[in-house]
């Protein structure tokens, strides 16, 4: 098969005028993700190296395309003898490693339903996905199985459970060991013939409003993020290029932004399983593995920014670095060219609909406090309440117009909000933005994130990238306040550097740091320092939580 499967989507450009006019999608009818990603390579180049797993013990093990074609090949021979079939969602709660991959693959060859689950979700956030999604099969470890523990009586639709542990140490009977059914499973599965709007996977929704939503993607969705792959990491792929990012692979950011893209590419994803996030550790394994490409949330990069020096420090042969999920500040964009030496690439986008704004430093599409221009294929606009364009310069909701590639199918089991979600053939983010006179996007934040003070409407990213650059500040977020004059304040929740103490005096002087920054509408009339910030799995701040401990304190 020619064109996109086993290709590039992008040609590489020397302007964003002739990266957009070069541009044609290319979706064929019939695609599946394992197909693509797995077999094609395994037939092609079998001892390409696929996954380089390095383990909390330092040992390193490879794997190859013929690795990854047998062991999801087994895996998908048992599934179905265990009663797996099209359709079905099969769960996957484990970190990144080897087993997450055949996992999804194996899935995706049976035409069957990935549901990728964080290892940090706690019982009620496993036991709303699971009953929700009516998930047959799910694969796991000890500590999933635990948790699964105290919800199974309440989860009548899953029937198959396999883990990657003992299954002798399994809190309850019936659980199949991974490897054991490998092995008795046949080394050779012919997957399954799907077309690229088939469902392929469903990641639910950060959650940061409200219950989470399952969002239903088809095969081609891979395909769809390829342009907004290619385009922040410079035209990747490039010789000596190999991946890694700290986000989990149960986040779309994780597995569609940099694992299942690398593995189209045939570039090596390295593979870590760290407890927490440390800045140091994740330094030390980007040089130690000579790691290229990276996917580093904002939030992330916020904390890396406090150790000094790191590029000289710890070797880093870094390419390019994306960055996407929040917004990133001028304060981060900044630093990283000095730090580490490059220009951070931001993108945008959502689980629905992922990576449709991007930068390019290396064709002049960059600037400080901007997420980008529309990658090509995707359109996006600014649109008001009335769901037409607003021109340059006007404070809208972002939105992309279907029918896009990328986009999901729907919302599991959720009609109504499926519909909700569009105005016309625009598809509403929820995120309130901006475009400027250059085609810049920049992000203002989320329509329940607004601020609305004194009958102006403040976004909280500016005030929250300002208190990032006070030397006492290491993470910070902002909220409303209700206010009975000026229905709402500005409050800051902020986490101090190791270095700093809180007291009255520093509070008062961030609030006039601020002050003399921005502008005296902006600046936070309340600051509380805390210990940390509440946060998704996918490393966004929960601002939801600290605006109902705001509207609580106000009463």
């Amino acid at each position: 098969m020619t064109g996109p499967v086993g290709g590039i989507m992008l040609t590489p450009a020397e302007s964003y005028a002739d990266l957009v006019a070069g541009f044609r999608w290319q979706v064929p009818d019939f695609y599946n993700i394992a197909a693509d990603v797995c077999d094609r390579w395994a037939a092609a180049d079998p001892d390409r190296i696929a996954l380089i797993d390095r383990r909390t013990d330092a040992t390193v093990v490879e794997i190859s395309y013929r690795t990854l074609r047998e062991k999801s090949d087994r895996l998908a021979n048992a599934f179905a003898a265990l009663g797996v079939a099209r359709g079905d969602r099969v769960a996957i709660l484990l970190p990144q490693m080897p087993e997450t991959l055949y996992s999804h693959l194996a899935t995706y060859k049976l035409a069957a339903i990935a549901l990728p689950l964080a290892s940090l979700f706690g019982v009620d956030a496993l036991e709303h996905r699971l009953g929700n999604a009516g998930a047959k099969a799910i694969v796991t470890d000890r500590a999933g199985l635990e948790k699964i523990a105290a919800i199974r009586d309440r989860l009548p639709e899953l029937q198959v459970l396999v883990t990657v542990d003992d299954p002798s140490c399994a809190p309850f009977a019936g659980v199949h060991g991974f490897d054991p059914l490998l092995e008795r499973s046949a080394g050779q599965f012919e997957t399954t013939v799907t077309k690229a709007d088939d469902p392929a996977l469903m990641i639910y929704t950060s959650g940061t409003t409200g219950l989470a939503k399952g969002a239903l993607h088809a095969h081609r969705v891979l395909l769809g993020h390829l342009p907004g792959v290619e385009m922040p990491h410079e035209f990747l792929p490039q010789p000596g290029d190999r991946f890694w990012t700290p986000a989990d692979w149960a986040w779309a950011g994780g597995l569609l932004n940099v694992l299942l893209p690398s593995l189209h590419f045939g570039i090596p994803v390295v593979a870590y399983r760290a407890a927490k996030f440390d800045p140091e550790e994740a330094l030390a394994l980007m040089g130690e593995m000579r790691v290229r490409n990276a996917f580093i949330p904002p939030t992330a990069l916020k904390i890396l920014r406090t150790v000094e020096r790191p590029r000289e420090r710890f070797g880093l042969a870094i390419r390019s670095i994306g960055s996407g999920g929040e917004a990133l500040g001028r304060e981060v964009y900044e630093w990283a060219q000095e730090g580490l030496g490059l220009t951070i690439n931001e993108f945008y986008g959502q689980t629905e609909c992922n990576l449709v704004l991007s930068s390019c430093a290396r064709i002049g599409v960059s600037r400080p406090g901007a997420i980008g221009k529309p990658v090509p294929g995707h359109e996006v606009a600014i649109i008001g309440a009335d769901g037409e364009a607003l021109p340059a310069g006007e404070k809208g909701q972002i939105a992309v117009r279907r029918p896009d590639p990328v986009m999901f199918l729907e919302y599991w089991k959720r009609p109504e909000a499926t519909e909700q979600k569009f105005a016309g053939d625009w598809m509403l983010t929820g995120d309130q933005g901006v475009m400027d006179a250059d085609g810049y996007f920049h992000f203002v934040g989320r329509d329940d994130d607004v601020i609305t003070s004194a009958g102006y409407r403040i976004g909280p990213g500016e005030i929250e990238d300002c208190l990032i650059a006070h030397p006492a500040v290491a993470l910070a977020a902002v909220v409303g306040k209700p206010d009975p004059v000026r229905t709402e304040i500005v409050k800051a929740y902020i986490v101090l550097k190791e270095d700093a103490e809180p007291s009255p005096e520093l509070a008062e002087a961030i609030r006039l740091y601020v002050r003399d920054r921005l502008a005296a509408h902006e600046y936070p009339r309340e600051v509380e320092f805390v210990e940390d910030l509440p946060m998704t799995t996918t490393g966004k701040v929960i601002r939801r939580i600290l605006r109902d401990r705001a509207r609580g304190e106000a009463g």
